[in-house]
C-alpha cells in the first residue's frame, strides 16, 4: 500500500542500530522524508512519536514491549505501520520503495 505523496513524509524508526542512525536519516533524506529515529528508550516513546505518515519497526532489535508502546502511540487510520525482522539499510530501502516510491 503506496502512500500517496502529499510534500514531505514524515517517518518515525523505532528500533535498528543505534551506530545507523544517521544512515537512516540519510536514505530517507534521499527519498525526500524527514525521519526521527529511536533506536533505544530513554524513558517512555510516549508523546515522541507524534503523528508519523509512515511508521517503521525493526522488530529483530526490540523488545516486545517496545512494538507495543510505539503502536500504541500512533493513530490507527492516518499511520501506516512497516513491520521488519532485520534492521539492514536494504530493508528500509525496500519498505521506503513499498511505501513512498
Amino acid at each position: 500500500m503506496a502512500i500517496p505523496k502529499k510534500g514531505i513524509m514524515n517517518i518515525v524508526i523505532v528500533g535498528g542500530n543505534e551506530c545507523m542512525e544517521c544512515r537512516y536519516k540519510n536514505l530517507c533524506k534521499q527519498y525526500h522524508c524527514q525521519a526521527k529515529v529511536f533506536t533505544k528508550i530513554n524513558g517512555t516513546l510516549k508523546g515522541r512519536i507524534g503523528i508519523p505518515d509512515l511508521l517503521v519497526l525493526f522488530t529483530g532489535t526490540m523488545s516486545h514491549a517496545m512494538v507495543q508502546c510505539a503502536i500504541g502511540e500512533v493513530r490507527h487510520g492516518e499511520t501506516v505501520v512497516a513491520r521488519c525482522h532485520t534492521s539492514s539499510l536494504a530493508a528500509l530501502k525496500n519498505i521506503l520503495e513499498e511505501h513512498v516510491a
